[in-house]
C-alpha cells in the first residue's frame, strides 16, 4: 500500500504563484507514475498534470501547459506542482495520485483519467481569487 500527503495549498491573488508537494509512502513500487487532479464545486474531477517517477517525462491539461510544471524527488518520492499565473479558474480541490502500472509512454497519452489511479491523497485547497 501507499500512502499520499499533500501540503502547500492556499489562498492566491489571480497572477500569483502556488507549488503543491505530495510525498508518498509504503510501497515504492506502487506510485511508478504520480501525480495531480483537481475537483471543483459541482464538476467531476480532472488531470491537471502527472509524471513518471523513472524518466520525468510529464502529460499536462491543456488548460494548464505553459504555467504550471510538475517535478520529482525520486530520494523521497516526492512529487511537486508549480503554479504560476493562477486565475480563478484553477480554485479547486487539489489531490495527489499515484499509479503502480506505469511506464515512460503512459504521461504521452491524449487523456488521463482518474480511475487509472488507485492511490489517492486526502486533497488540498486552492483558492485564486
Amino acid at each position: 500500500d501507499v500512502q499520499l500527503v499533500e501540503s502547500g495549498g492556499g489562498s492566491v491573488q489571480a497572477g500569483g504563484s502556488l507549488r503543491l508537494s505530495c510525498q508518498a509512502s509504503g510501497n515504492a513500487y506502487a506510485s511508478n507514475c504520480m501525480g495531480w487532479f483537481r475537483q471543483a464545486p459541482g464538476k467531476e474531477r480532472e488531470a491537471v498534470s502527472v509524471i513518471y517517477m523513472g524518466e520525468g517525462n510529464a502529460y499536462y491539461a491543456d488548460s494548464v501547459k505553459g504555467r504550471f510544471t510538475i517535478s520529482r524527488y525520486n530520494a523521497n518520492n516526492t512529487v511537486y506542482l508549480q503554479m504560476n499565473r493562477l486565475n480563478p479558474e484553477d480554485t479547486a480541490m487539489y489531490y495527489c495520485a499515484a499509479k503502480r502500472l506505469c511506464d515512460r509512454f503512459y504521461p504521452r497519452r491524449a487523456s488521463v483519467p482518474p480511475s487509472d489511479f488507485g492511490y489517492w491523497g486526502q486533497g488540498t485547497q486552492v483558492t485564486v481569487s
